[in-house]
């Protein structure tokens, strides 16, 4: 779900009955098909603005909420080293999410808007977030496995239509490189240590290993996405493809540190396809629906957070007013 939007059967007919300008619609299709960008300012249909907006808006909140189960560690990393690091981490995190607001912004909603849907639960975020952090060894596998499928995903969302969201995602997919870098060497570093911490390790894993598989989203039998998001170039892959690729790259960087995931039917057919048993689709839409093991404490802490910075931006919008020069 980082920054892959999922419709309803009811939104995927909508956008088969499309009242736009058939001209207009045409010469938009040909530009894209062509791999030119749509800029803010282009011509686009309303479903194109619509399914965008809540893609990217959905990813600057799981940016937002997924820097807050590794900030509880910032003040208990084993060493000042990992202390650094995950600082830095934690406001790259942050700082994507301003870039994607901004991005989000020039489809016509404005950041306080989104911020407000996400308090009052009518937003979604990944429901990768909602799961706790319950030692340090949760930190590095989400900065090696979590940021991997986030890579995976976002390398291919990159290649989209929209110029705002490409270029954002550029530079996001560099940073994020940097935290790939950083939860590879944690998890090699808790593999290669003592019992206890290869213990750790092996039990975060565990517990990360369904909602990883649920992170790209219901397999295609069952996601509603349409032909047309594809031609618009909205979404690129399939949640099947992108869940493959994810496997395939991470399941045997796994398994050669002598480490597994809790999943007998994990395996490589002959097509090249990763099979597993089934992670609990159930779950998954527990957990996007509001009812995940962290989803309460995650908007618990984004509330409190707005409501100690309101005096800050209301000090803001009063200072700017007062230098404004009325017009005559």
């Amino acid at each position: 779900m980082y920054g892959n939007t999922h419709i309803t059967e009811e939104e995927a007919k909508r956008l088969n009955v499309l009242d736009e300008d058939t001209e207009k619609l045409a010469a938009f299709e040909d530009r894209i098909a062509r791999g030119e960008k749509i800029e803010p300012n282009d011509w686009m249909p309303k479903e194109y603005r619509r399914q965008l907006l809540r893609m990217i808006e959905q990813h600057a909140h799981s940016e937002i909420v997924g820097a807050l189960p590794e900030g509880t560690w910032i003040t208990r990393a084993p060493n000042f080293r990992r202390k650094l690091a995950l600082i830095a981490k934690v406001q790259d995190e942050i700082g994507h999410g301003q870039l994607l607001y901004s991005a989000a912004e020039t489809l016509g909603k404005t950041r306080e808007q989104m911020l407000d849907d996400l308090l009052n639960g009518k937003s979604k975020y990944s429901n990768v977030f909602n799961y706790p952090a319950l030692t340090w060894a949760d930190v590095a596998v989400i900065g090696f496995l979590v940021d991997g499928a986030a890579i995976v995903n976002q390398v291919i969302n990159s290649k989209g239509s929209y110029g705002p969201y490409c270029r954002a995602l550029e530079r996001i997919c560099y940073e994020e490189s940097f935290h790939l870098k950083q939860g590879h060497d944690n998890v090699v570093y808790l593999a290669t240590g003592s019992p206890v911490q290869r213990t750790m390790l092996q039990d975060a894993i565990n517990r990360w290993y369904r909602p990883l598989l649920h992170f790209f989203g219901p397999p295609d039998s069952n996601s509603q996405h349409s032909e047309k998001l594809m031609k618009w170039k909205v979404k690129l892959a399939s949640n099947d493809d992108m869940r493959n690729q994810f496997l395939d790259q991470y399941v045997p960087k796994i398994w050669e540190l002598g480490l597994t995931f809790p999943d007998p039917n994990l395996k490589k057919n002959d097509a090249g396809i990763w099979e597993f048993s089934d992670p609990d689709w159930d779950e998954f839409k527990r957990v996007i629906s509001g009812d995940g093991p962290c989803n309460a404490e995650r908007l618990a802490v984004r509330k409190h957070a707005e409501e100690a910075g309101r005096w800050v931006r209301n000090a803001l919008m009063n200072k700017n007013e007062k230098y404004v020069t009325p017009l005559a």
